[in-house]
């Protein structure tokens, strides 16, 4: 199929045609078709599948099709979770409509609010916003939705990651009965299918691949590295001339000022991205970064679906995310376009949950990188409930994720969290506890017991076990 199938006006072939695209991506396909014919939507599609263009091109030839007013008011609604994504959707309407006489302008935080009042007086025709701003525009009588004919929803469970659920509400509740709804979401959480629901209306359903699926054309592979030696781990990765172009995502704001600094410090041209940095800074150190002037930019999640920039080779996880689901957004940033990219996680002990939590979502265990293995290789056998953990991080732990509870009378015991393993009849082969249950040493007194689950390590008399850590699932700050 091209895009000439899909019955687009000249003007809006033109423009696509001037951006380089012949051939429609399977959430275009399917989507705007329906888009044109005015139905709801609900898509189903992870970051990178061009779903920007999927909505973007119908709602333009659907505003091509009515007069233009005097004055205008506005007539689509788009709502995006950061002010990168706004910014790029603004770009994306600004490229398609480009032979078509229509007028967006975009809102969001961080900046100051004149221009975008000023835009907003003028009139305009496709407002892009996220939540925050533009509800304080609607308090302060700036922005009138009572003519919305188009609301689009676009990465709605990225919006109800960063807390914006309610101030969607808000917004959909001024917007009128009647209109056109366009939904997209990578994954489908509870919460945003009950949104879906109480939005949408017959909604036809486009689901282009497997919710929370990876993309195929990533290579993605995993280091098994202490906390402390990851910095040396990326130093010594980036020498590879191959990485060109390479985001690097930490968990923390700090933790990526920290980083940045110190790649600079070793000659790797690095900035940061983060909530805290101004719109300005963060405009410029993606731009630097687009045109090649930065090598490495450090991001957190809040950047993680709203850099679109081409030619990222790697996608690094130097810090593996609390959500599962992030992990997907954030290799997301490569592959793009039908490019081809890499995506490589350093996992420390500590982080064993999280790629257990990880490779549960993504259905797929994630290939060691050559090399990187060594004496964490035990972690990937220790095996557990519902997805991967154990062995060094259990021990090094303490029921971090299920581990080893050795039973040597000289060592201590680590007990693992909720589960009751039994040990081996065998006097020379380690048992593997079942998930529920108490833990009890082998026979054997070389030979350690694996735990299942969270569970009690029986210990030898006169020693006392040694409490393990739990894993913490608390948010950090982005």
């Amino acid at each position: 199929m091209r895009f000439t199938d899909l019955h687009l006006i000249e003007p809006l072939l033109r423009a696509v045609h001037e951006e380089g695209y012949v051939t429609p991506t399977p959430i275009q396909q399917q989507s705007i078709p329906h888009a044109l014919a005015g139905k709801d939507l609900l898509g189903c599609a992870q970051t990178g599948t061009g779903k920007t263009a999927a909505f973007a091109l119908p709602i333009l030839q659907r505003l091509h099709g009515q007069p233009v007013p005097h004055v205008r008011p506005i007539r689509v609604l788009v709502l995006a979770p950061t002010r990168e994504l706004a910014t790029q959707i603004g770009d994306s309407f600004r490229a398609y409509g480009r032979h078509l006489p229509f007028r967006h302008t975009v809102i969001y935080g961080g900046v100051g609010q004149n221009p975008q009042v000023q835009a907003l007086r003028h009139g305009v025709d496709v407002v892009v916003a996220t939540p925050g701003r533009l509800l304080d525009l609607m308090q302060q009588g700036f922005v009138k939705l009572g003519h919305v004919e188009v609301l689009v929803l676009d990465e709605a469970d990225r919006m109800l990651d960063l807390g914006f659920i309610h101030d969607v509400r808000r917004i959909v509740s001024a917007v009128p009965k009647k209109r056109q709804t366009l939904f997209f979401s990578a994954t489908m959480p509870r919460d945003i299918q009950q949104l879906a629901h109480d939005i949408l209306v017959h909604p036809v359903r486009v689901e282009v691949t497997p919710t929370a699926t990876t993309v195929e054309k990533i290579a993605q592979s995993i280091c098994f590295v202490d906390k402390g030696e990851k910095f040396t781990l990326l130093q010594k990765l980036l020498r590879d001339p191959a990485i060109q172009r390479a985001l690097v995502f930490t968990r923390t704001k700090h933790g990526a000022n920290k980083l940045a600094r110190q790649l600079e410090k070793v000659g790797v041209r690095s900035d940061a991205i983060h909530g805290n940095k101004a719109q300005t800074a963060r405009e410029r150190a993606l731009k630097d970064f687009s045109k090649g002037r930065v090598r490495v930019l450090v991001a957190t999640d809040i950047a993680a679906r709203g850099i679109d920039v081409e030619g990222i080779t790697h996608v690094f996880n130097y810090d593996l995310p609390n959500v599962p689901d992030s992990y997907v957004h954030r290799i997301g940033r490569t592959a793009r376009a039908g490019a081809s990219g890499a995506a490589i996680a350093f996992c420390s002990p500590e982080e064993r949950g999280e790629l257990a939590d990880i490779e549960k979502l993504i259905r797929m265990r994630i290939p060691v990188m050559a090399g990187y293995e060594g004496r964490f290789a035990g972690a990937r056998e220790g095996g557990y409930a519902g997805g991967r953990a154990g062995g060094y991080a259990g021990a090094r732990e303490g029921g971090l994720a299920h581990g080893h509870a050795p039973a040597h009378p000289p060592r201590q015991v680590h007990g693992g969290g909720h589960g009751h393993g039994h040990a081996p009849a065998h006097p020379s082969r380690p048992a593997h506890a079942p998930t529920q249950g108490h833990s009890h040493p082998p026979a054997h007194p070389q030979r350690p017991a694996h735990g299942g689950g969270h569970g009690h390590a029986a210990h030898p008399p006169g020693q006392r076990p040694v409490a393990g850590r739990l894993r913490g699932r608390h948010r950090r700050g982005r």
